[in-house]
C-alpha cells in the first residue's frame, strides 16, 4: 500500500513538473506574426539598431517578424502598410513620419480587420488616442522636446553670443517628425542667435553620404558659422566626413545631432561631433514589438514610453561605443 501510495505521489510530482516545464517553455509571443517598419533604407545606421530591436524581441518572445524598408519615404510608408493590412498579421509597427492625416483610413482598416497596430520613432497623437485601448502606443521620444532639449543643451556646453550663427539640418516640413526641427530652431532663436536652415531633401534622407557638397557650400558661404545641428540619425553619423571635406577641423564648430552608430561614435571621439541626443532606438524596436504580444495575448492596452536617454558626449562614449559597435546603441 505505502509503495503504491508512494508511486502515485510521484507520478503526481512528475506530471506537475512536467506541466510546469511545458509552461515555462512557452513564450508568449509564439505564433504572434508581426509586420515592421524599419522605416530607413536597408542596411541603414538608425534602422538598423531599431531592427536588432525588434529581432530581439521576437527571439526572446518566440514570434515570427517581418520587417519593411521605406528608405524614410511617407509615402513607401503608406505603400508598406497597406502590404502589411493585406497580408493580416496579428501585429503591425508603423513609424508616424506621414502624420495622423495620412495613416487614418489605414489604420482605422488594420484595428478593424483585427491587426493590433503600435508606432515607433515618430508619434501619432491622434491615431494613438483613439486606438489607445485596442493596444496602440508609442516607444519614442517627443519630438518637440527632443529637438529643444538637444539644441538648449549644445547652448550650455558652447555659450554662444546673440546674433552669431548657428545651422539646423533637418524635416521642418515633415508632420509630427518635422517638430524635432522646429524645436532646434525656436531654442536658437530664443537665444538671440542667427539661425540658417536646410531642409534635408528624399535623396539625402535615403543617402546622407550626398551632403557632402552641401554642407562644403554652406560652409563656403558662411564660415562665421559656430554651431550645427543635425535632425537626422544617418546625417549626425557622416558628420565628421561632411566636415572634414569642408574643411573643417576637430573642434572648430560645435556640431551636434542624434542617434548613435560606429560612426558617430568615433566622430564624438575624434571631436568633430561634440553631442549627441539619444533616442535608444534598440528600445524603439523592442518595445513595439512586446506591446502587441501583450495586446494580443493579454488585452493590454497602448503603452506611451518615452526611449529618450540623456546626451552623450566625450563624458560618456568610451562606455558605450562599444555597445554601437554591436548594434545595441
Amino acid at each position: 500500500m505505502r509503495i503504491r501510495t508512494l508511486l502515485a505521489l510521484t507520478l503526481v510530482t512528475l506530471t506537475s513538473l512536467n506541466t510546469s516545464v511545458s509552461l515555462a517553455a512557452t513564450r508568449s509571443g509564439e505564433n504572434v506574426s508581426i509586420w515592421f517598419d524599419t522605416g530607413g533604407p536597408v542596411g541603414g545606421a538608425y534602422n538598423t539598431i531599431v531592427q536588432n530591436g525588434a529581432q530581439q524581441a521576437c527571439e526572446d518572445l518566440g514570434c515570427d517578424i517581418r520587417f519593411l524598408y521605406s528608405d524614410w519615404s511617407p509615402q513607401k510608408m503608406i505603400e508598406n502598410t497597406n502590404r502589411a493590412i493585406a497580408s493580416k498579421p496579428d501585429g503591425l509597427v508603423v513609424m508616424g513620419h506621414p502624420g495622423d492625416d495620412a495613416y487614418e483610413a489605414l489604420i482605422d482598416e488594420a484595428q478593424d480587420s483585427g491587426i493590433i497596430v503600435t508606432s515607433s520613432d515618430t508619434e501619432l497623437p491622434r491615431l494613438m488616442a483613439e486606438h489607445q485601448s485596442e493596444g496602440f502606443g508609442y516607444a519614442g521620444v517627443d519630438n518637440k522636446s527632443r529637438g529643444t532639449l538637444l539644441a538648449q543643451e549644445a547652448l550650455r556646453r558652447h555659450p554662444m553670443k546673440a546674433g552669431e550663427r548657428a545651422l539646423v539640418w533637418g524635416l521642418k516640413s515633415k508632420p509630427n517628425r518635422g517638430l524635432s526641427t522646429v524645436g532646434m530652431i525656436e531654442a536658437l532663436e530664443d537665444a538671440g542667435l542667427q539661425v540658417d536652415y536646410m531642409e534635408i531633401s528624399a535623396e539625402l534622407d535615403k543617402d546622407p553620404t550626398l551632403g557632402m557638397p552641401l554642407m562644403t557650400a554652406y560652409l563656403s558661404r558662411n564660415p562665421d558659422t559656430q554651431m550645427i545641428l543635425i535632425d537626422h540619425g544617418s546625417l549626425t553619423g557622416q558628420l565628421e566626413n561632411l566636415l572634414r571635406s569642408a574643411g573643417v577641423g576637430p573642434d572648430e564648430i560645435f556640431a551636434a545631432g542624434f542617434s548613435l552608430s560606429p560612426a558617430t561614435a568615433a566622430a564624438i571621439q575624434s571631436g568633430y561631433v561634440d553631442l549627441v541626443g539619444d533616442g535608444q532606438p534598440f528600445l524603439q524596436g523592442y518595445l513595439p514589438v512586446l506591446q502587441i504580444v501583450l495586446t494580443k495575448r493579454y488585452g493590454f492596452s497602448g503603452l506611451n514610453i518615452n526611449t529618450g536617454g540623456g546626451f552623450i558626449s566625450r563624458d560618456n562614449i568610451d562606455l558605450i561605443a562599444p555597445l554601437a559597435k554591436k548594434g545595441l546603441r
